[in-house]
């Protein structure tokens, strides 16, 4: 993987859900580490589910000084998403997708995205969002996959670094705990077993 170059990144910008400025990524983590969960839509349903469980995170997270925001790769469907209160962070979006592409965030092609789309993991989480009541859609971007970014106050260091290898793939709560060095109180929710009945999507 890649070196993750924070100060070339780090001047990047991201429109701020809230105020709609626009601000430098390496904002972000000038003043207290940052969990950075970039999603691959904010209309995806799987993307929901992982918004959700990050969440979960959020009052440990808050509790040691450390800030936790979301980024998307285009505005389209963010409203819904607010209004669902799927995540605890502050929200942006990356309308250039260039902090994506830094990152090495991969984009999918028509052709390679539906078995992506369709796998395994993928389903496993749908079948877990579904129970959870977690509703999506497919409008918008179809073909950007995602990841997280970890860094130190001060933009000190990447304390990790994730790429999305398919879809479904998310990192379990501990290891962002773990990578900021804190412990968490939460628990992480069930990976559902897919069988035909939840799986059909």
């Amino acid at each position: 993987m890649a070196k993750v170059d924070l100060a070339q990144v780090g001047k990047n910008l991201l429109k701020s859900a809230e105020t709609e400025e626009s601000v430098e990524l390496q904002s972000l983590w000038q003043d207290q580490p940052v969990v950075l969960f970039f999603l691959r839509r904010f209309g995806c349903q799987v993307c929901r589910w992982m918004a959700s469980e990050i969440s979960k995170l959020e009052p440990d997270l808050r509790a040691s000084g450390v800030a936790l925001a979301g980024v998307g790769p285009e505005e389209f469907g963010l409203a819904e998403f607010k209004e669902g209160g799927f995540f605890k962070g502050s929200l942006y979006v990356d309308e250039t997708k260039k902090t994506y592409k830094d990152l090495g965030f991969k984009r999918y092609t028509a052709i390679s995205v539906v078995p992506a789309a369709l796998g395994k993991k993928v389903r496993d989480i749908a079948a877990k969002a579904k129970a959870d009541g977690i509703q999506g859609n497919f409008s918008g971007d179809l073909l950007q996959s995602g990841g997280m970014l970890i860094v130190a106050k001060g933009g000190e260091k990447v304390l990790l670094h994730f790429i999305q290898d398919s879809p479904g793939d998310h990192l379990p709560l501990e290891d962002i705990s773990k990578a900021l060095g804190i412990s968490a109180t939460v628990k992480a929710g069930q990976r559902p077993v897919c069988n035909d009945d939840v799986c059909t999507r």
